[in-house]
């Protein structure tokens, strides 16, 4: 009796100096995160990659890049307009993780306030969020994550190779062990 092969699916779009990338550059280990600032289930993979980013510091580079679901969860390409417009000014990592901690806080007025709480430009960021000035980025990530074969958020992709398991801690760090060279 035969069995059918089974396809790995793979990273498409490879990391480069454009992306958002947290972590050492030379990290033997890659993550790479497609997620959505309003999917719940994004908000607890958020705490565990912070856990995991912790424990292996100078092992892991994380990338995260866009897949806002809109029709699910319509929110979500505001923020990661929002996050696009911090990371204009060096701060997409401070607006990742409070759009991750507040997920029940992205309608525009509570996006507003973040933005202020960070001591970023309200007027200019809502500005380029009103103009949709970062839609090109959330659109190139958007379409790497389908040639990619994401179709869910949020999906982990470490060292160019789908992570098809639990989000949990201990299988995370299993996995970038197993990984690390």
């Amino acid at each position: 009796m035969t069995t059918p092969l089974q396809v790995t699916a793979r990273l498409r779009t490879p990391v480069t100096e454009h992306d958002h990338i947290r972590g050492p550059r030379s990290a033997p280990v890659t993550i790479v995160e497609y997620g959505d600032f309003q999917c719940p289930f994004c908000g607890l993979v958020h705490a565990a990659l912070t856990d995991v980013l912790r424990q292996r510091a100078d092992t892991v580079r994380h990338v995260y890049r866009h897949f806002p679901i809109t029709n699910v969860h319509p929110y979500a390409e505001r923020a990661a307009e929002a996050a696009e417009a911090a990371g204009r000014r060096g701060r997409f990592w401070e607006m990742h993780d409070w759009l991750y901690e507040h997920q029940d806080q992205l309608d525009p007025v509570h996006l507003t306030l973040g933005v202020e709480q960070l001591g970023l430009p309200v007027d200019e960021v809502e500005a380029e969020i009103g103009r949709h000035a970062h839609s090109d980025r959330i659109r190139h990530d958007f379409v790497g994550a389908i040639r990619s074969g994401v179709d869910a958020t949020p999906t982990l992709f470490v060292d160019d190779i789908r992570h098809d398991g639990d989000f949990a801690p201990a299988t995370l760090l299993a996995t970038i062990d197993a990984a690390t060279p």
